[in-house]
């Protein structure tokens, strides 16, 4: 679950403004009785998860007393996900969530907080609840001493729309709340130990004149980032928006890593950079199953859908479907245990060493302006004219087979990441040729994703040889896939023609 919540620190003698002026017509406030709650936050001996902003607690009276709370791309929004179990033992798929951030490391109870919490819910005419208030007396407990006492204010989003959020907290400053900059209940009980810094560091833009070593840093930390952001979502086989998946996110952070390290070999240490690539293939692959089942999946919807006046049999449809969903069924469980092994607890650990100190080579000091166009050039040769019996970008031709126009697709990717790893430093034409290789990229991934999917499809047939109205529908979508690869060849050229023109190419040596 999201929750998109904020958080005010006031003083003891703080009184909750009125508050019915932010209701819509017909709305009412309800004040609650007040509740006394007992939280126990488990963490490592170093305080891995306070430091990064997670959260894992043990809260008694809840109906599901276990409570993992994740970072989330906007402040103030954080993913929340509760569990049942016994006190005292923090539930294994709660501990596995928290991977990226633990790193294996066993979490132990680090501090307990009780709170009298008097909720206010204010309402709209209907009774549907809107905001909710939470306005806590808390006291940070020592054995059954108490340490320390403070006050809080909390107001989270319901079913309301953002700017009710906004009146509300307009007039909670107002009346002496302070807003911005908020420490959550267990780092303030956790003191000063566990407000340092997280051992992932942030992704920091660069110097106005960047080394080369600048620029492998910033990739690398922002590649681990992307990874390690992630984790917790693939294990709760979550979506990212409307129309992504964190297995896929994932995914491109480790080939994108890989990328980068292989574009910057000549500026990192060579046995380093090949481990954490071989490590980072390895998970790559795993996530690749989960990914071409979602892929093929959406595919299918599509491509079924693309003409409404000629629809193909549901039942025919579903059965592809249920093939598939199985198939990614499987591939998850895979996906779940390579994350619960000693390998992948492991490579986490390296990617967070790796983060915060990537080994660099003496060649990784000079200007960034000078190093790193000739290290994006032989990627871009490879895709543009070929080698090792691979057409360059310019040798395509529409009778080509698909496994050439594959190939091609493969060095494509090379070239548009190390392209995108070093635009921001060369700007102008790098920044152009990166958004010229991102269209020919597209073409080249529906070219691939509309082959495989013809192959798949094809093959579900054959699992069903007997089937009449299977192979019809089979027969209809291998069509409408090979239109698709006919249209994405049409317009390849010209986008190939755009990439390749001098303004956007003569930076390269």
């Amino acid at each position: 679950m999201v929750e998109e919540e904020r958080k005010y620190e006031v003083e003891p003698g703080f009184t909750v403004p009125d508050l019915s002026g932010c209701l819509p017509d017909g709305g009412r406030l309800v004040q609650q009785p007040a509740v006394k709650l007992t939280a126990t936050y488990y963490d490592t001996p170093d305080l891995r998860l306070a430091r990064a902003g997670v959260s894992l607690r043990h809260r008694v009276g809840d109906s599901k007393p276990w409570t993992v709370k994740l970072p989330a791309d906007a402040p103030g929004v954080r993913h929340e996900i509760s569990r049942s179990g016994k006190r005292g033992k923090p539930p294994t798929e709660l501990v596995w969530l928290v991977t990226a951030y633990s790193r294996g490391v066993e979490l132990t109870p680090a501090a307990t907080v009780r709170t009298v919490r008097t909720v206010l819910e204010l309402r709209d005419a209907d009774d549907a609840l809107l905001v909710e208030l939470a306005d806590d007396a808390v006291s940070v407990l020592d054995g059954k001493t108490v340490r320390s006492r403070f006050r809080e204010v909390e107001i989270e989003l319901k079913a309301a729309k953002r700017s009710l959020l906004d009146r509300v907290e307009a007039d909670l400053v107002a009346a002496g709340a302070a807003a911005g900059g908020f420490t959550p209940k267990h780092v303030r009980a956790l003191a000063a130990a566990a407000a340092g810094p997280a051992d992932l560091p942030a992704v920091e833009g660069l110097p106005a004149e960047p080394t080369a070593a600048d620029v492998v840093t910033r990739a690398v930390r922002d590649g681990v980032a992307r990874i390690l952001a992630h984790d917790p979502l693939v294990r709760l086989h979550a979506p990212v928006g409307d129309d992504d998946t964190a297995v896929h996110q994932m995914r491109v952070g480790c080939r994108r890593l890989r990328s980068d390290l292989r574009t910057f070999r000549a500026l990192v240490d060579r046995e380093w950079a090949g481990a954490l690539r071989d490590e980072l293939k390895w998970v790559a692959g795993v996530l690749g199953g989960a990914r071409d089942a979602e892929v093929l999946r959406d595919r299918l919807r599509r491509t079924a859908g693309a003409d409404p006046l000629a629809p193909l049999p549901s039942a025919a449809v579903e059965l592809i479907d249920t093939t598939l969903a199985d198939r990614q069924a499987a591939a998850l469980a895979e996906v779940d245990a390579a994350l619960r092994s000693d390998r992948y607890v492991a490579l986490v650990e390296m990617l967070v060493h790796a983060a915060r100190e990537p080994r660099l080579t003496e060649a990784a000091s000079g200007p960034a302006a000078d190093v790193l166009p000739r290290l994006v050039a032989k990627p871009w040769r490879r895709l543009a004219f070929g080698g090792s019996g691979v057409d360059g970008a310019a040798d395509l031709t529409l009778d080509a087979s698909d496994e050439r126009w594959h190939a091609v697709r493969i060095n494509g990717k090379k070239a548009r990441y190390a392209v995108d790893a070093v635009a921001p430093v060369i700007g102008g034409g790098a920044a152009k040729l990166a958004k010229a290789l991102s269209k020919v990229q597209n073409l080249l991934g529906e070219h691939q994703d509309a082959a495989v999917a013809a192959e798949t499809w094809q093959g579900v047939l054959a699992e069903h040889p007997d089937d009449h109205e299977l192979a019809v529908t089979v027969g209809r979508l291998v069509e409408r896939e090979r239109a698709a690869i006919r249209a994405a060849r049409a317009e390849f050229a010209a986008a190939w023609e755009r990439a390749s023109a001098g303004q956007r190419t003569k930076w390269l040596p």
